[in-house]
């Protein structure tokens, strides 16, 4: 009983003394774009993906993780996903990009980590997949794994992230709500100079265009000048690139991940990719020249599944029109924009490597700004 009076006593003081408590976007009423979200606000809103996460938080030095998304709960690797890559500015590693480009699917759980963690992650799900029931011939496994670099905050050079950690994040993947924040992947990141993570949105169209469903992830680790829903947030809290002040860095990385369950190829599926770049736009991220901003975006429609061995020669699915594409462009912006902000407004205060600390997004602030320029 002790125990834990104390601990909800320090809990009220941490709150006290910080003044805010850490809520998604639009729990403050922002509401970002115009379409509807689906239940979570995640991208397990489209039905069959899964995100587990592995976070490592230990001693002063080490803040990173790992952040998994599986397409659907079978077999990926004997049942692959139409899938799309889209570089926006291509200084990073996404392991397993050009064979996404060159066939147009995917056939292995997204991994994301941090940047001296890729090769670790391949391994991992290279073994993942040789050991899955059903896989025990095959001898090529197209492991596609993102980054980035949490090195400000983490000691990356000791390269702590494991393969056993990458098994973790895989194994707990699961649907409904996703951990955001300081979680996963997004553990040691920076954004627009605060502290950046793991965020997530969805968005739900009307019957008229389909009823589909559009779910962002994202690993924020980037800078510009930051905007919230169109307010120039960084501007007036003085804290963005090129500042003369702080000497603020642009560069990072975002890694940004679109799940749909409409019946989109892979063509139309690097179309939507595109358009997510313009969600991290509209949050006044700007591809600097040391970023890595990649997405990756895939179909889980189980009629678009291509299996990895078939007796038929052709494979005929219903495929979505270019005409029919327009709100799902609209749904991926939306999404990636409030995935951004979701990833800041649930991110907290992290101190690590060197006594480094950096601040959370002052909610307080941000929320006052909003109520001046009348976007709340």
């Amino acid at each position: 009983m002790r125990l834990t009076f104390i601990l909800i006593l320090l809990m009220v003081m941490y709150t006290q003394a910080w003044g805010q408590e850490r809520k998604r976007v639009r729990e403050y009423g922002v509401k970002v774009g115009v379409l509807p979200t689906g239940k979570y606000n995640a991208i397990t809103d489209v039905a069959g993906v899964t995100v587990g996460h592995m976070t490592l938080l230990e001693g002063e030095n080490i803040r990173t993780g790992v952040t998994t998304i599986l397409p659907h709960e079978g077999n990926v690797f004997q049942q692959k996903v139409p899938a799309a890559v889209h570089v926006g500015n291509g200084f990073g590693k996404l392991a397993g990009s050009t064979q996404i480009k060159e066939l147009g699917n995917l056939e292995s759980p997204i991994i994301l980590t941090n940047t001296l963690g890729v090769g670790t992650a391949m391994n991992a799900v290279v073994g993942y997949i040789l050991e899955q029931a059903g896989n025990e011939q095959v001898q090529s496994v197209n492991a596609v794994v993102g980054e980035t670099n949490d090195g400000y905050l983490n000691d990356i050079r000791g390269r702590h992230v494991r393969e056993e950690h990458v098994l973790q994040a895989i194994q707990q993947a699961k649907s409904g709500p996703v951990q955001e924040g300081n979680v996963g992947a997004g553990t040691g990141t920076v954004c627009f100079g605060w502290k950046g993570g793991i965020g997530t949105s969805s968005r739900k169209l009307p019957e008229s265009a389909g009823a589909y469903t559009v779910g962002v992830l994202v690993q924020t680790n980037y800078g510009g000048v930051l905007q919230v829903n169109g307010v120039p947030v960084g501007k007036e809290l003085d804290q963005y690139f090129m500042n003369q002040q702080i000497k603020d860095s642009a560069d990072g990385s975002c890694m940004i991940i679109v799940a749909t369950d409409a019946p989109v190829d892979a063509r139309n599926l690097e179309r939507m990719a595109m358009r997510a770049m313009m969600g991290l736009a509209k949050t006044g991220g700007i591809a600097s020249n040391g970023s890595g901003d990649y997405v990756i975006a895939f179909s889980t429609n189980s009629e678009m599944r291509i299996p990895y061995t078939s007796g038929e020669k052709t494979q005929a699915a219903p495929i979505l029109r270019n005409d029919e594409m327009s709100p799902l462009f609209m749904a991926a912006i939306e999404a990636t924009e409030e995935a951004i902000l979701n990833s800041m407004f649930m991110a907290e205060d992290m101190a690590g490597k060197e006594g480094r600390k950096v601040d959370a997004l002052p909610l307080k602030k941000v929320l006052k700004l909003l109520k001046k320029y009348n976007a709340i």
